[in-house]
């Protein structure tokens, strides 16, 4: 089998099982359905594994394939093709993994749900559409991946669309996507404009060009054209990757599925616009003030957007605010031009981040959908290997030493601490204090979830819809297709940095795809005080994040642990404070003022005095009045007496020629 059919297959594969699902329900049935899917996400993870190790150790090199010319236009092809190179692999792979997990979950989380076949359909297209994205090699197929991850994502956010809430989730990701997606594809217009090409290698190596090229957007003001193309291209992912003031879309996300939390909020959606930007380096490398706009917009969400997780109450949002944080670091790491520190702690955060998901929606499943972490506690017992697993991924997330989540975590501050940029100082105060904010919240889930005394009741005849704190049987462990995805996406979380950190970011191993300016490469200037994974994590009790790790560790202890009425008392004490954090700063609400109300009234206005006013009052309904009107005036003339229409005949010709003699 060539290497161009295998890539083929690595995207389609998913592509035929979604269809199969989707379209032969009845054919295949509910097994059949699961069957498909998995089997063709596995075969597609193992043909990327495939390709990643011919690249790693069989010297494979970089692959810019042109499968189809869908069209040329004023000498401007429009292709699909295939750009392999380390960075597309190791998206392939994590993509591919992360997806073969929740597939298998799937099968235990939504066993009891109706629209089970629809489900696997979905998230088999949602990894075609991702697939599409990460292997494009022109921006028309990573325009189209783009819109299509966008478009499954509606459809899995508003899975169940008989809740009134899941319809709106579903709604408001859509709409703010579409106003990142707005910027985006003005980026692109710009490529295509400056470079008369959307091909990546064309694009990149005319891009020095360009440089100092200007244009004026608003009069009296210049603009570097490489400057405007950047930050369009970045307004596209801050609508993907959820970064700030376009995040408000991802924690109402958690109406759908848990595994849909997973497969978007982990490994895919979210992390399509960090991968979009270290993709463009070549480009952003170029503008200093495009980098500094990253950099400061991750840092406002990376510690922000933690404090909100601080105080919520719902599993699934502590962990979606969780995953916007850390965005956020990944943003930092962009915009300090550290790309390789941001794909390195993107994957890392892929597994540990899908585990905590899945964990979450493990312990959902015991308690019969129960998302209230104050009708938890007490769990360990019951399901031990939930249990386990969630604490190894909360240790990789707060980036606790050898664990996958501090080696990416601590690199990207070391980076931002040793970067010059316009802005630096702030990043890296944002980063640094996000650290204990991390580990508050994530050992806060843990204790309300899993320890301490139950807060919940067991009452057999409470009914079908018990209220809240009331189970119809006790708790206990999931069974095997849900457990055996988490111990797997345990072990990357605890050893995938290790293995990994010196090759992805001292190794050279991303330079086929990432372009750095040498003044820029604060990665390289990290690794001169690097000697190994294990004298860096041995070295990291004498740093100033560890500690603040413990800080927050301590903390969470103290308040949740020791003196449980403390949390209570703390909300009292300071409600403002509370009340700024559980409304997320009020930017929903200033949304609500600023824009969508004020849409609602134009559209409402619109609508009664243009459509109803104007075009049925007046047009539609005003002609039909004044038909009948003249048909009732003139109906009047029908008398049916010759002599009257005599008479009428007589008066005309009169009245003819008196204009005619007039005339003449």
């Amino acid at each position: 089998m060539s290497l161009k059919t295998i890539l083929i297959l690595i995207p389609l594969l998913p592509l035929a099982a979604a269809a199969i699902a989707g379209l032969l329900r009845k054919q295949v049935g509910r097994a059949g359905s699961h069957w498909v899917t998995i089997l063709g996400v596995a075969v597609s993870f193992f043909l990327s594994a495939y390709v990643l190790y011919l690249q790693v150790y069989a010297g494979l090199e970089t692959q810019n394939i042109s499968v189809y010319t869908w069209m040329v236009a004023d000498g401007i092809k429009f292709e699909v093709g295939f750009l392999i190179d380390h960075l597309t692999s190791l998206m392939m792979v994590v993509v591919t993994f992360v997806s073969f997990m929740v597939h298998i979950y799937t099968i235990g989380y939504m066993a009891e749900d109706p629209g089970y076949q629809r489900f696997f359909s979905y998230i088999a297209l949602f990894t075609f559409s991702m697939l599409m994205l990460v292997m494009s090699n022109n921006f028309l197929q990573l325009f189209f991946g783009w819109e299509a991850v966008g478009l499954v994502s509606y459809l899995l956010i508003g899975f169940w669309f008989d809740r009134e809430s899941a319809v709106y989730a579903g709604l408001k990701a859509f709409l703010v996507n579409r106003v990142g997606d707005f910027g985006f594809l003005l980026g692109i217009a710009g490529v295509l404009y400056c470079f008369g090409s959307l091909d990546y290698a064309e694009v990149f190596a005319a891009a020095p060009g360009i440089e100092g090229q200007s244009v004026s957007i608003i009069p009296g003001l210049e603009w570097q054209w490489i400057t405007v193309i950047c930050i369009c291209l970045f307004i596209g992912a801050m609508g993907k990757s959820a970064q700030a003031p376009l995040h408000v879309w991802l924690p109402d996300s958690m109406e759908g599925p848990t595994p849909i939390s997973a497969l978007i909020h982990a490994a895919t959606m979210v992390t399509a616009g960090i991968f979009m930007v270290s993709r463009m380096s070549p480009l952003f490398e170029l503008s200093d003030a495009a980098l500094s706009f990253v950099m400061l917009i991750g840092a406002v969400t990376a510690f922000f957007m933690g404090l909100v997780g601080i105080v919520q109450n719902d599993i699934k949002r502590v962990i979606a605010y969780s995953t916007l944080s850390q965005l956020g670091y990944m943003t930092v790491a962009l915009g300090v031009s550290a790309y390789s520190a941001a794909i390195f702690h993107l994957g890392t955060h892929a597994f540990f981040k899908a585990l905590l998901f899945l964990g979450a929606g493990s312990v959902i499943i015991a308690l019969h959908h129960q998302q209230d972490m104050r009708y938890m506690g007490g769990l360990r017992k019951q399901m031990p290997i939930t249990w386990i697993t969630a604490w190894l991924g909360t240790l990789a997330l707060i980036g606790f030493p050898f664990f996958a989540g501090f080696y990416s975590k601590d690199i990207i501050i070391e980076a931002v601490h040793a970067s010059t940029r316009w802005g630096a100082g702030v990043a890296y105060w944002a980063v640094l204090l996000g650290v204990i904010v991390t580990s508050f919240y994530s050992f806060r889930l843990l204790y309300l979830t899993f320890h301490g005394k139950p807060r919940y009741t067991v009452d057999v005849g409470a009914g079908h819809h018990p209220p809240d704190g009331v189970l119809q049987h006790e708790p206990k462990e999931s069974p095997l297709v849900v457990t055996v995805p988490l111990i797997l996406l345990a072990i990357p979380s605890i050893v995938i940095g290790y293995l990994t950190i010196d090759p992805v970011l001292f190794g050279g191993w991303l330079s086929d795809s990432i372009t750095i300016l040498p003044q820029n490469d604060v990665v390289a200037a990290v690794g001169e005080h690097f000697h190994g994974p294990a004298a860096l994590a041995l070295h990291a009790v004498q740093t100033v994040p560890f500690w603040l790790m413990i800080a927050g560790f301590v903390l969470a202890t103290f308040i949740y642990m020791v003196r449980p009425a403390m949390a209570d008392t703390l909300q009292q004490k300071f409600p403002k404070l509370h009340a700024l954090l559980e409304n997320k700063f009020y930017i929903d609400e200033l949304y609500q003022k600023l824009f969508i109300s004020r849409t609602i009234n134009i559209g409402n206005g619109l609508w009664k005095k243009a459509d109803a006013g104007l075009i049925d009052g007046w047009l539609v309904n005003g002609s039909a009045r004044l038909v009948g009107n003249l048909a009732a005036r003139i109906r009047t003339w029908q008398s049916g007496y010759l002599f009257h229409y005599a008479f009428a005949m007589i008066i005309g010709l009169i009245g003819i020629l008196a204009i005619w003699i007039t005339l003449k």
